[in-house]
């Protein structure tokens, strides 16, 4: 079983305030922590946050919310100051917190394979959906070896099919991990790397170290909230369900 960790920031640069857009009715991130909690896998969700606002919302809707320092360089590292509470347990998972539409399966999925594969990380990956995704930098790409071990991780289109041929295509990466603790507290000892920075992906620190991070492969993407726009699309699907 794995402690989920779910960062969340009110000062997002795309869409402040993100996590407390209430149009269904009830803070986004608690639709997060829902859909998290239905997880197999998962024992304990914590929403970690530096912000009161945040905490007091989830905490209002019956979740957990810890209060960490403002001072981190990416949403792992805020996981790994969770870990540090819990020093008995030994995987933890980091899910963003614009994801309220995860498969709690493909949740279930990544724990397992951090498991099986005795992998210090592990992370989800889709086939890419559009030709047109290839060239969004939005959409990071990754490509694998045999054994399902990231080679690289790359907001450009990656491998470069000089032919033509399109013989490899690589695949969409999802922005949830899952960590052994130790690895995990590394992770944030280590600071950010040279192609993390260039980048801009916070998991090429963790392979410029040389961790293996073994990639799972599931069926599509869930629809992620980066904007208003996808954040409408979001509200206007739920309503469809109520």
């Amino acid at each position: 079983m794995a402690i989920l960790v779910i960062p969340a920031r009110h000062g997002s640069r795309r869409l402040p305030g993100k996590p407390l857009l209430s149009a269904t009715g009830r803070p986004l991130i608690l639709h997060v922590v829902e859909r998290a909690r239905s997880a197999r896998t998962v024992d304990r969700v914590v929403v970690a946050t530096d912000d009161e606002r945040i905490a007091d919302a989830v905490r209002d809707g019956g979740g957990e919310a810890m209060l960490s320092t403002a001072a981190h360089d990416c949403g792992t590292s805020r996981v790994a100051e969770v870990a540090e509470s819990f020093p008995d347990e030994t995987y933890f998972v980091n899910l963003q917190g614009d994801e309220p539409e995860i498969d709690p399966a493909d949740i279930d999925l990544l724990v397992d394979v951090l498991e099986s594969s005795g992998a210090p990380v592990a992370t989800l990956a889709a086939p890419i959906a559009h030709a047109a995704d290839l060239a969004d930098p939005a959409i990071v790409k990754v490509v694998t070896n045999g054994d399902g071990d990231a080679l690289y991780f790359s907001r450009a289109p990656i491998p470069f099919d000089r032919d033509g041929e399109g013989a490899f295509l690589p695949l969409h990466h999802l922005g949830i991990y899952a960590f052994r603790r130790d690895a995990l507290l590394r992770f944030r000892e280590l600071g950010a790397s040279p192609l993390e920075r260039t980048e801009k992906l916070e998991q090429l620190r963790a392979l410029e170290d040389g961790m293996r991070i073994r990639v799972a492969t599931v069926k599509a993407a869930p629809p992620g909230i980066d904007t208003m726009d996808a954040y409408e699309a979001f509200v206007a699907r739920w309503k469809s369900k109520a």
